[in-house]
């Protein structure tokens, strides 16, 4: 399964377009850090690990492409970063996951 990351600037959110649906994770861009709100995979694609593979492009698209710190506001991406913690180097120093 490979699925071309989308950062759809327009919407503030990054994307992957899926058997013609969109599974998607909002963010939010202030004062140097990138803040991921929400994450939504589309019931149809559940089960397929989209949003797990979502997660990891997007943290390393933000880690190898931009100078933002991060801050995961959305419980699954916190999820994901708790389960991986070599991605807390990327963490912007306010947030503490377990």
């Amino acid at each position: 399964m490979e699925n071309q990351l989308i950062n759809n600037q327009e919407r503030k959110r990054y994307e992957y377009h899926v058997d013609g649906h969109i599974a998607f994770i909002d963010y939010l861009i202030a004062r140097g850090n990138i803040y991921l709100t929400h994450t939504e995979v589309p019931r149809s694609l559940g089960g397929r690990g989209i949003g797990k593979k979502l997660v990891l492009d997007v943290l390393t698209e933000i880690k190898e492409k931009t100078e933002y710190k991060l801050v995961p506001l959305c419980p699954f991406v916190a999820a994901y970063i708790k389960k991986n913690p070599e991605w807390k180097e990327i963490l912007s120093e306010t947030v503490n996951i377990g």
